[in-house]
């Protein structure tokens, strides 16, 4: 056996892969207990074994093999990383387990299979087990069918998708294996058991035997619905509600509350395969079909027949073949050809199903005036064809064709097409057949039913019937207010028998009915319209009683018969319904009337009437008055009475007191009593005469009003208009007009007559008084609120001067909404609520569109016009367009037949011609408005086709396109649009214009929407798919969007449907979803929706919450970006909007505005390249003359037409420089918000702009540089550089500018030159401005020679192009300039040259003339007295570049920008006045502009460095000090200085280039490791610290999921941040100073790194891991304690109360509470507990115990009473006098809790116990009995050995050893292992190394290999191995010092090169090193500095070795030893040739 010894030692992971069964056996074995042992299902260890798995499976020794299996269901089951290894390990399952003997194996096969199910793989699962069924094995085939029965059973049909199995199903009902068939048959009977007959069809052709065997298994099934049984990890609340019905008794109550989770039924139609017959229809098919003979188009036909057998169809185009059978059915003349074309058309219908429903439009009318056929066969094919024609269209769609041929003469076409929609009604739900379908409806069938013919009679009656019953008698009752008794009953009867599609449940209101007769009143309700004579039966407690009952079935419309009844005679007039008959009555004659008078009235009111006395005639009418008032409405006789006020003298009564008396007993009498028409009638005529009377008019108005009431607005409107337009007086008629616009606006505008208003309307716009024609303008814009712009239409003949003053008073009108009426809704609808309204208004928009006279223009679209719109030149095209245009416009408003045109115009849509293409668009815009709202039918044939428009590569086109579909929709709503699949086979495209548009549309459109059809989700695939385009637009789009497709389908169902994402797609998409979940728009109330769609205005304030929104959504992910775009986007949608919403008035106008309103630039894909290679291949002219000519200027202006906005590109190009000015303020303008715009079209902008350098205009220059300064920021901003082609086009010219006469402008040019370093690298700029020199303008030479100092002084010599030898020669020559100011910048130029480079200059410019050099000379020496002062200008320069950086640096946005930068300019300047300070940091500084303006790559470059001659450092100069440059503590005179510094570098860790950040965090650790400097941070620890967890975060959200990035860049950034952050808490005084919140935000995101999934993957990553373990625990120990705790309080209560935060993060927050808690003991003196009590309180508040006790896990609750506890214990009753800042005790259980524990503490222990506590508990502990002792030692064994607190166990053993030195542990490791007893050995000598040498533990950029050591997670075979040896022995320094050197060659770090002192020398522990100190060397010369190096070397190791050697080593780089200047050169060559 001593091989197996050999096996025993190694870990598991190892055994498992062994070559020796029975290593690999007990490997399983323990792999088993391991994984079930770990209760961290993202614990590390799972990591290990991803790779193994698919081994455990597949082991070749079949006992090995059963173990592996139950190792595997374990790992799957408990393992966070399982889903990685589904398909490797089902596929093993599957060819490795299904086929062994042993039951066991496959049992668990099969259990493995389904654990991969229930973690969310069932996709992966099933592909390989239907991969399975091809397998030649059949015992593989049976076990695969088994599982995947099994899976179906347990986990249901939404989870194991049916369709691919029922594929396979018949080929193994095939299989020659018994056992294969009998499975199969298993698995049909499981199938059935879940879809039912849905699977009937796919299985219709298997063996009639089997089908029969299956048959009668089917039937034996129980007809339950089957349940889920077994749940997904995602589905656990659906598991918990399962599990709790099955304890309350199985499905008792299962079946109701379950509704929604019921099994989805399975569309048989969805299972079968698609078969594509375009392409197999006959060649000849078209010419046959029209062939003479009979037989051919017969053959033609049966061919199509066939192919349309097939049960699914592939979608195509089918409109040809549409046609062609339209025509057969149509003009055929052999009726057996019209059935057989029938029945194709019924097959293509069935087979296509929605697909079809945009050719149901065409083939409706033919097939419907068909049935006149009388032949049964016939009518029947007819009869199936347009039944399932209709189920793929909706009744809408296809409601205008059917009622044209109800009026049809023939009777059996009536017949047929009342039986037809008695079918279809069947097919409806209250929902699909609203009131304004049923409306039309029901008027046509009321005619059939009183048709001579008994069978259109019968089928009138069915139709009705069905309607009654699907929409339910309060629906449809007011449209049957006419309808006799016996015809009602029959309608009634009809409906019983009616056996409805979608069974009972279709609308409530059928079941409401039969509750009503609760309430006493039904027969009221159903008989109320015919029964005439129950009107004064139910007198009026009747309404009152029954309001509630009417109420409950949604409120109804006004005059609803139910009301009516009991109302007497309150008009129970549908909307323009059929009128009643109640409000008239008959006439009486005057004897009559005096009669009924006399018995109410008083008898001398009577006679008193027509007294010649006007008193008495005034005290009659206030008689009569009272009268009135005291009289009961029963009693009233209206008629009677109003007859007598009208007798004479009646209405020419002469007084006006008596006339204001009688006008007012008028309205009286029509309030008060039942006021019938007839009344009206009689007073009316005298009412209209006194209206324009100044006494009586107000009092004739309420009359009339009161009149409105009792009789209805519209009758009354429409007499009183009448008759104030048949008499003359112009005051009557204006007054009229008046009355009437406030009368609208009190009764809403339901059932006017528009039509009839409108000619008298005319007659006053025509009216020479102007009082009238205002008053029918007011009147026009009231009417405009109800009806929207369509009003307009009837005015456009109007003179243009009334039209202006209609469309002002529109204009005013816009963004008003109506009224809520507020009369004669109450007195006709008991209870109304707002639905009834809704109603009501949605109707109106439609009414008007109704009352529009039509024209039919079909018989002018001739064949003739078609053949010319698809003409092959595209001249005849546009005449064809012309013509169709000037067809719409003569007609203004056209019925919905348009023959061939939709075919024409589609295809024109795609015209090659863009021009035609935009006419096209014009077209279907007019054709929209002219056909109003029946356009709905061609929205799948046209409307679609516009919206592929919208992919246009064009701006103008998409923008028309754009305005077209928005015109469509506001005819059609969005319902037709968001049906069927069309819109999602648009998203689909991969087209980003498509895209963008597509989907800025939807975004706009959908929150406005109240109801969206289901077919909506089929987008979000795609959707998904936008959100990861590779276009910018196309993803912000689609973002956009997320919400307000969200609204309409919940966060649940967009989840799920992330479902088929990748994996790392779907993670981001989930977080967007997040992100939109807290965006969503709520769904608008409906009245707000009604109101909108009747009223143009409403619009724009309909969609601003939609643009607000997706701002919100952007705005988060850029907080820094000015505000201008927001109110930009709100803005242009709501402009676009109030363009529709004013559709008709003024074309030209619309155009322009439409215009401005997209983006200015747009982006052509790959268009600049294209340009440059144009330019390049000399196609085009290159940019370069010394004067613009036209030519280029032309050249620009086609160039630039097909990417910016016409409208710009006018102003641009114009001649007048106003316009240039106007053009570039919208640029500045829209910068910001059209980045990639911008930069797409840079070289055309940049091109024009220097056209603008040769303006005269310096208005024009100044805005142009303005712009230019903007946009060099925004491009340095998104880090762009520019390409060669657009910096030779512009530079150049920019240069010439630099000359200018004004001082202003050319400092904006040199300002601008400064930036452009930003973004074109300076050498390639000192060509340029080198160039510039030779000028003839001595401005523009002066201006270049000082910016060459600048670059020079800025970027070092390296600028200097060619070589600095030529360039310097070059620069001299201009000393001997004949300018002045030109010698001097060149003097000035090369003096800041020599200032950078030393004499070395003088060698560069070789032989100067003697003056020239005297000059020189002269001018450096003056310089050297101020050295290095930099030339005067360049102190006012630099500050510009400063700025810029701040741009850059200030990522971490969190002061304003311009802070850092007046920090910095503060930091720069300082330079100039303390000479001695700037001598020598000036190399050592952080050169900002380098840093900021190299991108990327390392930066340590100091520039001069290398040429230093370094002997002239004799004054007492500091020694720079390597890498930190300028953060020593010497330089506190200037402090200011250390701080901005320390500020830039902070700044610069959250950036977003990694390489930046780890530059700055590697000077940051720097400082901190160097006692003495360490505290310039002091005041900058928060600082940091935010910087620093901003850049944890960028790398979670950005960095980790950039595919580019490489991931070791990862490691290192991390490696950085967690090295500098263990140096700072290694300085307590600075960790002190960490506040609260920084803390909290430090430890989120802390804790989020360690649970981050995706670094465990990451090749270093529990490297990383473990080091942020080590620095937790750094921060909690060495934090401010009462900051820190405070801070993981306010975290655990944020984590428990995020719904996203996963338990994972409340457990480690926990964890580390609980670690707190164990040093309360130590910190209890030093932490501020009233703040602490004050955080529990507040948490407590938050949590009460019993919501904690609701949390999953009783962590939370256990937590806060330890600490409570804890601190109880240490404080003891004084702990209740530290509640001081809590202001209300009793908000939570604090108080309480504390005396509770106090209490108890108090009965167990007695107060001595007490005392002994606050005096410490070490007392107790030396007086512990030797039995303690080992009770003690017991309870620290037991901790060791538990798997959590290891750690805590071993350092309390080490305490205790410590205490009581002699104490034997011996007994207690005796019984133990060896194992574990090395372990412990080993645990305590690590941790007394770690406590002797806690000096620091430093760690810059590499990770110390001890910390993995200390942080290991305490499986034990881990800590063992990462201490390097599994025996256990102690490992030489030499082993770290290989590891230091692997660490440092890592990070470039290396000094390899040097020659290290032998290790023999460093083994050794030297003494410790006096370092000396930088102030005793100052005076030292270089050669001393030199000789000291070796020497420091040694001690710099050696120091660094000796503190390391229990803990870490250093992998600092040489920083103790000031003198390593050599290294510093080699350092600096090899960043040098990094860069290059």
């Amino acid at each position: 056996m001593g091989d197996d010894s050999e096996w025993m030692k190694l870990p598991i992971d190892q055994k498992c892969e062994h070559k020796l069964w029975k290593a690999r056996l007990n490997g399983y074995e323990e792999a088993l207990k391991l994984f079930q042992k770990i209760d961290d299902e993202k614990s590390p260890e799972w990591s290990k074994y991803l790779g193994l798995i698919k081994k455990f499976v597949t082991d070749s020794n079949a006992v090995a093999q059963l173990k592996g299996l139950e190792a595997a269901l374990a790992y799957v089951e408990n393992a966070h990383v399982a889903g990685k290894t589904t398909g490797e390990v089902a596929s093993g399952v599957v060819n490795k387990v299904f086929n062994q003997p042993k039951a066991r194996a496959k049992e668990l096969g099969l259990d493995i299979c389904l654990m991969y199910i229930e973690i969310e793989k069932g996709e992966a699962v099933q592909e390989e087990l239907l991969k399975g069924l091809d397998n030649k094995n059949p015992k593989i085939i049976v076990a695969c069918i088994e599982t995947l029965r099994k899976a179906l059973s347990e986990f249901g049909s939404k989870i194991i998708s049916l369709k691919p199995v029922i594929k396979v199903l018949p080929k193994l009902f095939e299989s020659r294996e018994k056992a294969v068939r009998d499975e199969a048959k298993l698995l049909a009977v499981e199938i059935y058991r879940w879809i039912r007959d849905a699977l009937r069809p796919p299985l219709q052709n298997i063996n009639s035997v089997q089908l029969k065997e299956l048959e009668e298994e089917w039937v034996k099934l129980p007809s339950a619905a089957p349940k889920q049984t077994r749940f997904l990890r995602s589905q656990q609340e659906l598991k918990a509600k399962f599990e709790q019905q099955q304890a309350v008794g199985g499905d008792a109550d299962g079946g109701g509350d379950d509704g929604d989770e019921a099994v989805p039924q399975v569309d048989a139609y969805e299972l079968l395969e698609a078969v594509e017959i375009l392409s197999k229809l006959p060649k000849d098919f078209y010419d046959k079909i029209e062939a003479k003979k009979w037989q051919e188009r017969k053959e033609a036909l049966e061919a199509v027949e066939m192919l349309v057998k097939n049960p699914k169809l592939e979608a195509g185009d089918y409109a040809d073949l549409v046609k062609v059978l339209k025509k057969v059915v149509g003009k055929d003349t052999n009726v057996m050809l019209v059935a057989l074309a029938a029945k194709c058309l019924a097959g293509l219908a069935t087979g296509l199903r929605k697909k079809f429903g945009q050719y149901a439009g065409h083939v409706v009318p033919t097939i419907l005036e068909k049935f006149k056929e009388k032949k049964p066969q016939v009518v029947q094919a007819l009869q199936e064809a347009i039944d399932a024609i209709f189920l793929t269209t909706t009744l809408q769609n296809i409601s205008e064709d059917v009622l044209a041929v109800m009026d049809n003469k023939n009777p059996t076409i009536k017949q047929q097409t009342s039986l037809f929609i008695a079918r279809s009604f069947r097919h409806c739900t209250p929902s699909t057949l609203p009131k304004s379908l049923l409306k039309p409806f029901c008027a046509a069938l009321l005619k059939h039913i009183n048709d001579s013919a008994p069978e259109v009679r019968d089928a009138g009656f069915e139709a009705l019937g069905t309607a009654l019953k699907v929409a339910g008698e309060k629906a449809v009752n007011p449209f049957l207010a006419d309808v006799d008794k016996l015809k009602l009953d029959r309608i009634k009867e009809c409906a019983e028998k009616v056996e409805l599609v979608y069974g009972k449940k279709t609308g409530g209101t059928a079941d409401k009915k039969e509750g009503k007769p609760a309430t006493g009143k039904a027969p009221v309700l159903s008989g109320a319209a015919g029964d005439k004579e129950t009107k004064d039966a139910a007198a009026k407690p009747g309404p009152l009683k029954k309001a509630p009952a009417v109420k409950s079935g949604g409120p109804p419309k006004k005059g609803k018969p139910a009301a009516a009844a009991g109302m007497g005679g309150a008009g129970a007039k549908g909307k323009k319904g059929p009128e009643t008959k109640e409000i008239f009555e008959s006439e009486l004659s005057i004897e009559v009337c005096e009669e009924k008078a006399a018995a109410v009235l008083p008898a001398s009111c009577i006679q008193q009437l027509d007294s010649g006395n006007w008193k008495e005639r005034l005290a009659c009418m206030e008689e009569f008055q009272k009268t009135v008032e005291l009289m009961e409405r029963s009693e009233m006789p209206c008629q009677a009475l109003v007859r007598m006020l009208a007798k004479k003298p009646g209405w020419k009564e002469t007084n006006f007191q008596v006339m204001q008396m009688k006008l007012h007993i008028v309205a009286l009498i029509a309030q008060k009593g039942n006021f019938s028409k007839t009344s009206a009638q009689i007073v009316l005529d005298g009412l209209v005469d006194k209206v324009g009377d100044v006494k009586c008019g107000s009092n004739a108005k309420e009359a009339m009003t009161a009149i409105a009431e009792a009789c209805q607005l519209p009758w009354t409107a429409e007499q009183v208009v009448a008759m104030a337009f048949s008499q003359k007086n112009p005051k009557n008629q204006s007054e009229t007009l008046n009355w009437l616009s406030n009368a609208i606006k009190e009764f809403g505008f339901s059932g006017l007559n528009v039509k009839a208003f409108i000619s008298n309307v005319k007659t006053a716009l025509a009216a020479t008084n102007p009082a009238v024609r205002t008053s029918a303008i007011t009147l026009l814009g009231v009417m405009y609120l109800y009806v929207g712009p369509p009003l307009r239409m009837f005015f456009e003949d109007e003179k243009p001067a009334l039209l202006s003053q209609i469309d002002a008073e529109f204009e005013k009108m816009q963004g008003q909404t109506a009224p809520a009426p507020t009369r004669g809704i109450i007195r006709h609808s008991g209870g109304s609520g707002d639905d009834g309204e809704e109603e009501e208004q949605e109707d109106v928009g439609n009414d008007v569109v109704d009352l529009l006279p039509r024209t039919d223009i079909g018989d002018k679209i001739t064949a003739e016009l078609v053949s010319k719109i698809g003409d092959k030149n595209w001249k005849i095209r546009k005449e064809g367009l012309d013509e169709v245009t000037s067809i719409i416009n003569d007609a203004k408003f056209i019925q919905p037949n348009i023959g061939e045109l939709p075919g024409a115009l589609k295809s024109r849509l795609n015209d090659s011609n863009k021009i035609l293409v935009q006419q096209t668009l014009s077209i279907l815009q007019q054709l929209a408005t002219a056909m109003g709202p029946n356009i709905k039918q061609h929205v799948k044939n046209l409307g679609i086709p516009i919206i592929t428009v919208l992919g246009d590569s064009k701006n103008n086109v998409r923008a028309a396109a754009l305005g077209t579909v928005n015109a469509w929709a506001e005819q059609t709503g969005m319902k037709e649009w968001l049906e069927g699949e069309d819109l999602s086979e648009e998203l689909k495209k991969e087209n980003p214009f498509l895209r963008q548009e597509l989907l800025g549309w939807l975004a706009e459109k959908l929150p406005t929407l109240r109801s969206v059809p289901s077919d909506l989700l089929l987008c979000v695939p795609h959707l998904y798919s936008c959100l990861e385009d590779r276009n910018g637009d196309v993803r912000k789009k689609a973002q956009d969007a997320l919400p307000s497709f969200m609204m309409h389908l919940g966060f649940e169902k967009m989840a799920k449907a992330t479902g088929k994402l990748k994996p790392t797609s779907k993670d981001q998409v989930l977080a967007m979803l997040e992100k939109a979940k807290a965006n969503m728009p709520a769904k608008p109330a409906p009245p707000a929706k009604a109101s909108s769609r009747v009223v143009g205005g409403a619009a724009p304030a309909k969609l601003q919450p939609a643009s607000g929104l997706a701002e919100d959504s952007g705005s988060n992910t850029m907080e820094s970006k000015p505000d201008p775009k927001k109110a930009k986007a709100g803005g242009a949608s709501s402009k676009a909007k109030g363009v529709q919403g004013k559709k008709v008035p003024t074309k030209p106008n619309l155009k322009e505005d439409d215009d401005k309103s997209g983006p200015i630039f747009i982006i052509v894909p790959n268009g600049k390249e294209q340009r440059m290679k144009e330019e390049k291949g000399l196609k085009v002219l290159k940019w370069n003359f010394t004067t613009p000519r036209d030519e280029y200027i032309e050249q620009l202006k086609t160039q630039m037409s097909s990417c910016v906005a016409k409208w710009l590109q006018d102003e641009m190009f114009h001649a007048d420089f106003q316009h240039h000015n106007k053009a570039l303020a919208v640029m500045i303008e829209h910068l910001e918000s059209e980045k990639d715009g911008v930069i797409s079209c840079l070289d055309l902008i940049l091109k024009w702009l220097t056209l603008r350098f040769f303006d005269t205009n310096t208005s024009v220059l100044m805005k142009a540089l303005e712009y230019l300064k903007l946009l060099f920021n925004l491009l340095s901003q998104e880090e762009y550089h520019l390409t060669e082609n657009e910096a030779f086009s512009f530079i150049p010219y920019l240069i010439l500018k630099v000359g200018e006469p004004k001082d202003v402008i050319r400092k904006d040019v040199r300002a601008i030159l400064n930036r452009m370093c930003l973004i074109y690298p300076a050498s390639k700029m000192f060509a340029f401005i080198m160039e510039g020199t030779k000028s003839k303008n001595s401005k523009q030479r002066a201006e270049c020679l000082e910016e060459l100092g600048c670059l020079v002084e800025s970027y070092g010599m390296n600028v200097c192009q060619p070589t600095p030898g030529k360039a310097l020669k070059e620069m001299a020559t201009h000393i001997g300039d004949r300018d002045n100011t030109v010698r001097n910048a060149a003097l000035n130029t090369i003096v800041t040259v020599y200032n950078v480079h030393g004499d070395q200059v003088f060698k560069l410019i070789g032989n100067l003339s003697e003056k020239d050099m005297s000059m020189l000379e002269e001018r450096v020496k003056r310089s050297a007295k101020r050295p290095a002062a930099a030339p005067v200008r360049q102190a006012e320069e630099k500050p510009q570049r400063a700025q810029n950086i701040s741009a850059n640096a200030s990522m971490l946005r969190k002061g304003p920008a311009e802070d850092v930068s007046s920090k910095l300019n503060q930091n720069r300047n300082m330079g100039g006045h303390s000479e001695t300070a700037h001598t020598v940091p000036r190399e050592f500084q952080l050169d900002l502009d380098e840093i900021e303006n190299d991108n990327g790559t390392v930066r340590c470059e100091m520039p001069a460095l290398v040429q230093h001659k370094l002997d002239d450092i004799f004054e007492p100069v500091l020694i720079p000090e390597p890498k930190i440059r300028a953060v020593s503590p010497h330089f506190d005179d200037m402090h200011s200085n250390t701080a901005s510094t320390i500020n830039f570098v902070i700044s610069q860790v959250a950036s977003g280039d990694i390489n930046t950040s780890i530059q700055a965090l590697a000077q940051i650790d720097e400082v901190l490791r160097q006692e003495d400097k360490a505290e310039a941070m002091s005041g900058h620890i928060d600082q940091f610290l935010i910087a620093t967890f901003m850049q944890l975060r960028l790398i979670y959200n950005t960095h980790m999921a950039d595919e580019k990035l490489e991931k070791d860049e990862i490691v290192r950034l991390y490696s950085c941040i967690i090295g500098s952050m263990i140096s700072l808490f290694q300085i307590e005084s600075l960790a002190r100073e960490a506040s609260t919140g920084v803390l909290k935000d430090l430890m989120h995101g802390l804790i989020t790194l360690m649970l981050d999934s995706r670094v465990e993957d990451l090749e270093e990553g529990e490297q990383v891991i473990r080091s942020v373990n080590l620095l937790v625990v750094k921060v909690l120990e060495k934090s401010d304690q009462t900051n820190i705790l405070s801070a993981l309080l306010v975290l655990l209560q944020d984590s428990l109360l995020a719904t996203a935060s996963s338990p994972k993060f409340s457990e480690l927050v926990m964890k580390c509470l609980w670690r707190m808690v164990r040093l309360l003991p130590e910190t209890i003196n030093s932490i501020n507990l009233d703040r602490i009590l004050l955080d529990i309180h507040i948490f407590m508040k938050v949590f009460p115990k019993e919501k904690l006790k609701q949390c999953k896990s009783e962590f939370p609750i256990r937590t806060l009473k330890t600490l409570l506890h804890t601190l109880c214990k240490l404080k003891g009753p004084k702990i209740l006098d530290h509640l001081t800042m809590i202001d209300n005790k009793n908000e939570s259980e604090l108080e309480a809790h504390l005396c509770r524990v106090m209490k108890h503490s108090m009965d167990q222990t007695g107060s001595k116990a007490d005392k002994e506590t606050e005096k410490g508990a070490s007392r107790i502990e030396e007086k512990s009995s030797k039995a303690k002792v080992n009770d003690i030692l017991a309870e620290i064994f037991k901790k060791i050995g538990s798997k959590e607190n290891t750690k805590e166990g071993l350092a309390e053993l080490y305490e205790y050893k410590k205490k009581y030195s002699d104490a034997d542990i011996e007994p207690f490791l005796k019984n133990s292992s060896q194992f574990f007893q090395s372990y412990v050995e080993r645990g305590l000598r690590l941790i007394e190394t770690e406590r002797e040498g806690k000096g620091r533990i430093p760690s810059s950029t590499g990770i110390s290999p001890q910390m993995e050591g200390t942080c290991v997670p305490a499986s034990s075979n881990t800590l063992s191995s990462s201490i390097g040896n599994t025996n256990g022995e102690e490992v030489g320094p030499s082993v770290y010092l290989e590891r230091l050197k692997i660490l440092r060659q890592r990070c470039g770090l290396d000094n390899a090169k040097e020659d290290r002192p032998p290790l023999t020398s460093l083994l050794s522990k030297p003494a410790v090193p006096t370092v000396a100190s930088s102030t005793d060397m100052l005076h030292s010369k270089l050669s001393q500095l030199r000789e000291s190096r070796e020497q420091y070397q040694h001690l710099d190791l050696d120091s660094n070795q000796t503190h390391s050697s229990g803990i870490g080593t250093t992998t600092a780089s040489p920083s103790s030893t000031a003198a390593n200047i050599d290294d510093l050169k080699k350092r600096l060559e090899r960043i040098k040739s990094s860069r290059k």
